[in-house]
């Protein structure tokens, strides 16, 4: 028989605040996390803005927390994972698990791509610690999903599961900056560089579904075929929901094209939900959007507010709420049931 599954705990580490409480109230008060990058590695590149970790305004150490022997052993992305998983565990109140408990007891943590830093400074490739999986941008929604799967299932009786990434080097930098996926018209104002529907954002689309590398099929199918199987494995009216959260990248192309799928979804009933997308604040955290993203959703469900989509400054598609700017009450006349969207390259 198949069980229920719940969240019990969760824990945050991003450009909006350093733990699941303060990221939240940042979300909701509508502030951005995006910055200038500074350095000389920089300079010559047409991207110079980033969303990095910040620890009451300055650079997150992670020497605070780990011995520099650890740290060697380590990937920053790794040691970012742990500081997360300890927050959600105390969150759960299972930081002292019994030896059974243990027993029945998985990891499901992916991150979108290695850290390019180690690569540059060592010239090999990265020898991982533990096992994960990377599907891209939808990496940490992807590990909740098969979390959710192993408790369903009973293959598991606790999960702890998401995304982390740690990416921001020249390297990386230029190489989206070559595929033309970054924002350049902003380097002056980073904050305003993320911009989910909104007419002035641009670079390509980050989701895709094999047709092209970057780009998804322009008619949105792989985007509704992923929402279509997800209501339907929940087993829900699709009229029920209310809410999605986009993975919305600010781009011209991918953010077209989901919203071409969602209006596809829900059809006629599409101008009775809200669209929202928490990118404009903390940016695209490639492997570990997904998963910030879903704590983003379910804190909506818990307090029955909308994280709103800030920097949305002109509107194309007028119909569609698209919580612009400013959190919204969420009050529907049933349960609030949100669907949360997550695409990478090569699959939705």
């Amino acid at each position: 028989m198949q069980r229920r599954v719940v969240v019990t705990g969760m824990g945050v580490l991003s450009p909006v605040g350093t733990s699941t409480k303060e990221a939240w109230k940042n979300i909701i008060d509508g502030k951005c996390g995006i910055s200038k990058i500074e350095g000389r590695d920089y300079e010559n590149l047409p991207c110079k803005i980033a969303g990095f970790i910040k620890d009451n305004g300055a650079k997150f150490e992670l020497s605070k927390y780990f011995s520099k022997t650890e740290l060697k052993t380590m990937a920053p992305a790794t040691g970012y994972a742990l500081l997360t998983t300890k927050q959600a565990l105390e969150d759960a109140d299972l930081l002292s698990m019994s030896d059974e408990v243990k027993q029945n007891t998985g990891v499901a943590v992916g991150m979108g791509m290695v850290d390019l830093d180690d690569i540059c400074g060592t010239y090999e490739s990265l020898k991982e610690r533990l096992s994960s999986f990377s599907t891209a941008c939808a990496t940490g929604a992807h590990a909740i999903g098969d979390s959710f799967r192993f408790i369903k299932n009973g293959d598991a009786d606790v999960m702890v599961c998401g995304g982390t990434e740690s990416c921001i080097s020249p390297l990386s930098i230029a190489g989206f900056c070559r595929l033309r996926a970054l924002s350049t018209s902003f380097n002056d104002e980073p904050e305003k560089a993320s911009r989910p529907f909104d007419k002035r954002r641009e670079g390509y689309g980050l989701s895709g579904d094999a047709s092209h590398l970057t780009a998804p099929r322009a008619d949105g199918t792989g985007a509704f075929l992923a929402m279509n199987r997800a209501v339907k494995d929940a087993n829900i009216n699709i009229n029920k929901v209310t809410y999605v959260n986009a993975h919305a990248t600010s781009t011209p192309l991918g953010d077209t094209i989901e919203i071409r799928a969602i209006k596809s979804l829900f059809k006629s009933n599409y101008s009775d939900i809200a669209v929202s997308s928490t990118k404009g604040a903390h940016g695209h955290l490639l492997g570990a959007a997904g998963n910030l993203e879903s704590v983003f959703t379910i804190k909506a469900i818990e307090e029955g507010i909308l994280p709103p989509t800030i920097n949305l400054e002109t509107v194309e598609d007028k119909e569609i709420n698209f919580v612009p700017i400013k959190s919204q009450q969420w009050n529907p006349k049933g349960l609030r049931i949100a669907l949360k969207n997550a695409f990478g390259f090569g699959g939705d």
